[in-house]
């Protein structure tokens, strides 16, 4: 199997100075690339002098997470691409467990490995933890964290299972696979393309696994932190996106009047809270969506929809209202 180890940077030459060695070590007999999203620090310059070996591609523009490795791809040959973001640390060993799953399940197209908190390496990170799932609703969340709740790594996730969606801080994907769904939506530009991309697989049949014998430690918020306004304005018009292009039609209808409303309700949260920015970022989101709705409408898959997608009714419920923020103590459809 022909691993092809992606990493996207832009800008980021001291995460590469940081990070990019352990990916050397720990990676052999598969090959690393970069893809620069028209850095204008000294990255490339900085891995020409230092790295030699690795390959660099070029993008001429930076079109964001989604675009950015569509364009950088597109020059890449392997049967599987590792899409790694550029603060990661991976241990020894990691590629092993991840090569043998996609040996033993040819239906798997999509594997996420264990991702930890670099600062606290007993607790899971943001991004990804031990593998996605969304609710009713359309709201992802992970085992090992709901919302900002993040759990303390105790073996209890150390199980190879079935996801619904892996993170792109560290996704494996078959190459195959990638093109046939017309890779990433580049309309996301950043956040939740890797769960766009995820259900689109789904909805084709394939399935995307969770292989907790690998582990990475993700830095995290090297891009954007979890609390930026940016950040909230993607996540909530891509998640719009994401229902749109996904469910049967009068589904996603009923289901985006719901989500408008909710909303709705986060944006007058976020002012009781006196954080204004969020507030507009989720108008922006909802303007942002309003235009762009018949282009996604267009997108949407011609294959069958999977007849489940959720693992329960509302994270939000069981979360703010019961207070749960362990995956293992959600009550599951």
């Amino acid at each position: 199997m022909r691993i092809a180890i992606v990493i996207l940077n832009w800008n980021g030459e001291v995460l590469l100075e940081r990070y990019l060695p352990s990916v050397i070590q720990y990676s052999e007999g598969a090959d690393i690339y970069v893809v620069d999203n028209a850095s204008t620090d000294a990255s490339v310059t900085f891995i020409a002098e230092n790295y030699p070996a690795i390959k660099v591609v070029q993008n001429t523009e930076n079109g964001g997470f989604a675009k950015g490795y569509n364009d950088g791809l597109k020059t890449i040959d392997a049967d599987v691409y590792c899409l790694l973001n550029s603060d990661v640390e991976v241990t020894e060993g990691w590629l092993a467990p991840i090569e043998k799953a996609f040996n033993d399940h040819q239906e798997v197209a999509i594997i996420q490995p264990k991702i930890l908190d670099l600062m606290r390496q007993d607790h899971f990170e943001y991004a990804g933890a031990a593998g996605g799932f969304i609710d009713q609703l359309g709201y992802p969340f992970c085992r090992g964290r709901i919302f900002q709740e993040l759990e303390k790594d105790q073996g209890q996730y150390d199980d190879t299972i079935e996801i619904f969606w892996a993170t792109g801080a560290c996704m494996f994907i078959k190459k195959e696979v990638f093109w046939n769904l017309n890779g990433f939506d580049e309309s996301y530009f950043a956040h939740q393309e890797e769960v766009d991309l995820c259900w689109r697989a789904k909805n084709q049949g394939h399935k995307v696994l969770y292989v907790g014998a690998s582990k990475v430690y993700h830095l995290g918020g090297s891009t954007l932190s979890n609390m930026n306004p940016k950040k909230t304005y993607l996540n909530f018009r891509n998640s719009l996106f994401s229902i749109t292009k996904n469910l049967p039609r009068k589904q996603a209808f009923i289901l985006i009047f719901i989500r408008l409303l909710l909303d709705a309700v986060a944006a007058l949260r976020f002012v009781f809270q006196l954080k204004f920015n969020h507030c507009f970022a989720i108008l922006r989101a909802h303007l942002s969506f309003y235009r762009q709705f018949r282009k996604m409408y267009k997108k949407r898959e011609k294959a069958n929809f999977i007849p489940k997608y959720y693992l329960i009714k509302s994270i939000v419920w069981q979360h703010f209202v019961h207070h749960i923020s362990n995956f293992n103590n959600l009550v599951k459809d």
